[in-house]
């Protein structure tokens, strides 16, 4: 089975501007998959089950890149292993699916695979530099001589064992927290950090499907203070509804902040979602969801027509008819089809058919619609109907036998046209119709 994962270092690659919690970016990840696994400093994403939930690959990647940069990490990877895309991303390679997974691997130096740099010493004294050195070497003689983490860790870089790691659980309530890397002295300016643990709790917010109404950031004052200025404070925020926004809760707590006035420099942030609600999963759409693409035109005509009821979903079938009018019936969505074979009606047919056929003048025995009409096609008889028997205004009855000859025209304005002319009676001048017009 194929596997697609993700490695965001956050030991060598991230802004160093604001330290990394690994832990809080295991728990953001967990927006796009369950399977979210901490190795060290490094947090490792398997994303394969959730390529085509969230839009294919380049999606996923945008997503998590994105995301990931907001958390100050900056080198992150892509490969078929997991320990093959720590590797990566270490070395500053971003997409290890790029070449053939060992040739990729072979090229790095030994050091980028824990396991592997934790005998460095003794392996560069044996001439080895890169890990297709350390692969050349006997394996027996590696087995005896080092430790048997270090061929498992080959082994499951390459893809020849599979990887196994306790999966990171999402926490029943939020709560994070963020050293600053100097004394703040303006409120504004704790917003650097805050933006930071608010995508924190985004993430777990999307893992959880839940919305926010309300959260509340604490500051810890710098042990430096003076005695009346107490430990810190602390600002709650609250929405009018439910929210996973990071940028609208950016946007509010940062109004809030413009009003605070610290007692004395900060030190620690502290961020705890107080109230949430689960979101309740209602699409109001009568089309399907634009990342459940493929689903059969059936299945999501039956879930309209559970949506809006019975009578209100309806299909064309075809009938047994020549007439155009009654070429065509609607029916409901779990109405039986007709089991015979409908005929092919000869000639080409129009786009867009008039509900009332529009009687057309004619001059010199021409039709005319925005101009004298020339006939190119036909003309293809339809007759019948008098079987097809109404009751008029007065409650007389009345037989809807047509007699047509049906041609392609072609007007200068209009375009291609579909007329008739009605079949002439005995001292009758000749009727012509538009009928139909071509797209």
């Amino acid at each position: 089975m194929s596997m697609h994962w993700a490695a965001l270092s956050t030991d060598l690659a991230c802004d160093s501007s604001l330290p990394i919690d690994p832990s809080g970016v295991a728990v953001w990840a967990l927006q796009y998959t369950p399977r979210v696994a901490r190795l060290d400093q490094a947090v490792l994403l398997e994303v394969e089950q959730s390529l085509r939930l969230f839009g294919g690959e380049d999606r996923v990647h945008q997503f998590v890149e994105a995301g990931a940069a907001e958390l100050g990490v900056t080198r992150l990877a892509w490969a078929p292993t997991s320990l093959a895309a720590l590797a990566c991303a270490r070395v500053g390679i971003r997409d290890g699916f790029a070449a053939p997974l060992a040739r990729m691997l072979d090229a790095l130096p030994f050091g980028c695979i824990d396991a592997v740099n934790a005998h460095g010493a003794t392996l560069a004294r044996l001439g080895c530099k890169t890990l297709a050195d350390v692969r050349k070497l006997p394996r027996g003689g590696i087995s005896r001589r080092f430790d048997s983490q270090l061929l498992l860790a080959l082994d499951q870089a390459y893809g020849l064992r599979p990887e196994t790691y306790p999966w990171v659980r999402l926490p029943e309530a939020f709560s994070a927290r963020l050293e600053l890397p100097g004394r703040v002295d303006s409120a504004s300016a704790l917003m650097f950090g805050a933006r930071r643990l608010l995508v924190q709790m985004g993430g777990w917010l999307a893992a959880r499907h839940c919305g926010v109404s309300a959260f509340t950031l604490h500051w810890c004052h710098d042990v430096m203070r003076a005695r009346d200025a107490g430990d810190g404070g602390e600002l709650s925020v609250r929405t009018a509804q439910p929210t996973q926004n990071v940028d609208h809760l950016s946007r509010l707590l940062s109004e809030h902040l413009a009003k605070v006035t610290l007692r004395a420099p900060v030190g620690d942030l502290l961020l705890g979602a107080t109230e949430v609600t689960p979101f309740r999963e209602e699409s109001r759409s009568l089309l399907p969801d634009a990342r459940l693409t493929g689903e059969a035109v059936d299945l999501v005509l039956e879930r309209i027509e559970a949506r809006l009821g019975k009578k209100r979903v309806l299909r064309p079938v075809l009938s047994e008819d020549m007439r155009m009018e009654w070429m065509n019936r609607w029916q409901p969505m779990n109405a039986k089809r007709p089991a015979t074979q409908v005929r092919q009606v000869p000639g080409p047919q129009p786009t867009w058919i008039l509900k009332t056929p529009l009687k057309l003048d004619v001059r010199d025995e021409r039709p005319l619609y925005q101009g004298p009409l020339q006939l190119l096609l036909g003309p293809e008889r339809v007759e019948g109907g008098w079987w097809h028997r109404v009751k008029d205004s007065q409650g007389e009855q009345r037989s809807l036998n047509v007699a047509r000859d049906y041609w392609v025209a072609l007007s200068q304005h209009a375009g291609a046209l579909w007329i008739f002319q009605q079949r002439l009676p005995k001292d009758a001048a000749a009727s012509w119709y538009l009928h139909g017009l071509f797209a």
